[in-house]
């Protein structure tokens, strides 16, 4: 499904004897990869029905359903709990980068130690202030309440 560099796949129950992209019995739902974050939206209550009846998610749809929390509901609805309210996470965000080239590896390391050294450079910054407060408080003199002067 989709349009030329923009996929959106379905989830489909099929019959086992069908070709893969031939007859179906019913959408369950879609996913959009190429979305940042990659969005997917699954039809809960007639998947789980389809799965009660023997339905098998492929490896792929699998994966899918690891990352968003269905196979959760799923583990639950076979113990017989109530998942009627539940629903899993509309997006993926468990996505490794992907790495095209050498340079592009060094790149989205050198990123990374950049903001490592960043946030180290903040703890520390935020350290050194606690600490001066801490010196500024020492070193300030308790204030003692004068004493009135008069003759007695």
């Amino acid at each position: 499904m989709g349009k030329k560099k923009q996929p959106l796949y379905r989830f489909v129950a099929t019959d086992s004897r069908m070709p893969r992209d031939g007859r179906f019995l019913e959408i369950l739902g879609w996913y959009r990869p190429l979305d940042r974050p990659a969005k997917l939206k699954i039809n809960v209550p007639r998947t789980i029905e389809w799965m009660k009846l023997g339905a098998e998610p492929s490896d792929t749809v699998a994966s899918l359903f690891r990352q968003v929390g269905m196979s959760e509901i799923w583990q639950k609805a076979k113990k017989g709990e109530d998942v009627s309210g539940m629903e899993p996470r509309d997006v993926i965000t468990e996505r490794p980068h992907k790495v095209k080239s050498k340079a592009r590896a060094r790149m989205v390391e050198d990123e990374a130690k950049k903001a490592t050294a960043a946030e180290a450079e903040a703890a520390k910054a935020k350290e050194a202030a606690a600490a001066k407060a801490d010196e500024a408080a020492a070193e300030a003199p308790a204030e003692t309440p004068a004493e009135p002067a008069g003759d007695a």
